[in-house]
């Protein structure tokens, strides 16, 4: 028996919303140094990282699925140069702490804390959306929709009829990775309790787009 091939239309469409994150993932860093012994540097650092970690333990919830974890931990001796001479400096320690947190409204007051407590760097700051997929049944209905549409536009165009659909392909994903801008306002030590006080991180958590692809293709007669 003779196999005939049927005609087809291919058609590709898209769709795409924006939703506001509700999780936020900060990696804050505590370094410290010492010229003299990697101990007190170490020491100091625990110290310091202690503190800062039960501060912002008190602001996350766990109950949420909110966390806060050492991520790395560095020490090493840190060296200049002259020339071709090398010349030791200080030693090094850093500890890199993460903090995952649904309550995002509280970061700018989270990094605040763990500035003033004796963090020395913000090294991260992303926020990402927990659960997409009702936005994303709805996106992909309409990038069908749209296909369904355009194929039968075509179809009607040529002119011939749509008998039925030869393939589907769909995707739906975010782009879960958005990092705002964000101002660090760090107290100067010379300033009095007020003005301290009156420090402040400015974020804008921004938006989190969610894509949603439809590869189709459909007979025709």
């Amino acid at each position: 028996s003779e196999s005939i091939e049927r005609g087809y239309i291919s058609i590709n469409t898209s769709a795409n919303a924006d939703i506001a994150p509700d999780i936020a993932e900060v990696s804050i860093a505590v370094t410290t140094y010492d010229s003299k012994s990697m101990q007190k540097a170490t020491a100091e650092n625990k110290e310091i990282s202690d503190k800062v970690i039960s501060a912002l333990k008190s602001k996350i919830n766990t109950a949420n699925g909110d966390y806060i974890k050492t991520a790395d931990f560095n020490a090493s001796p840190i060296y200049s140069y002259s020339g071709s001479k090398r010349n030791f400096d200080k030693y090094q320690v850093s500890n890199s702490i993460i903090v995952r947190t649904k309550s995002i409204d509280k970061v700018g007051s989270m990094i605040d804390t763990a500035i003033s407590l004796g963090a020395t760097n913000v090294n991260s700051l992303v926020f990402s959306v927990s659960n997409y997929e009702a936005q994303c049944n709805d996106l992909l209905s309409t990038a069908v929709k749209k296909a369904s549409a355009r194929a039968n536009a075509i179809a009607k165009a040529v002119p011939t009829t749509i008998t039925g659909i030869r393939s589907m392909d769909v995707s739906c994903s975010p782009n879960n990775s958005v990092r705002p801008q964000y101002r660090l306002m760090m107290a100067n030590k010379a300033m009095d309790s007020a003005e301290a006080g009156a420090s402040s991180t400015t974020i804008e958590s921004g938006v989190v787009k969610v894509y949603a692809n439809v590869n189709a293709s459909y007979f025709v007669k």
